[in-house]
């Protein structure tokens, strides 16, 4: 899949980026890796972190319709958790992750 990204960077085609953060249950239930397995699947960008307010944030980087795919998986999340809200706001990519990570 990063082949795919690549080249459509080559061609022109930007990258977006989406900032979500996750309200419900969604700590100690497997959120975040459930998160890193899709976002790394769908070929995405960026990291997965719990917040001090017991919320899930996710920045992630990559074509604009696997973004909307990764933001319809986390109003699903895993089956232990309960997603109440996800916020999420769209903009330019930046560039400055390589991969996709569990941030701390």
């Amino acid at each position: 899949m990063r082949e795919h990204s690549n080249s459509r960077r080559r061609e022109g085609m930007s990258d977006s980026r989406i900032h979500a953060i996750v309200i419900g249950v969604v700590q100690g239930v497997g959120f975040r890796c459930f998160v890193l397995e899709t976002a790394r699947e769908l070929g995405l960008r960026g990291y997965v972190r719990n917040t001090s307010g017991g919320n899930v944030e996710v920045v992630a980087e990559g074509p604009r319709e696997r973004l909307d795919l990764l933001a319809s998986e986390l109003r699903r999340g895993p089956r232990a958790s309960v997603v109440r809200e996800v916020r999420v706001d769209v903009g330019e990519a930046t560039g400055q992750f390589r991969e996709f990570e569990v941030a701390f």
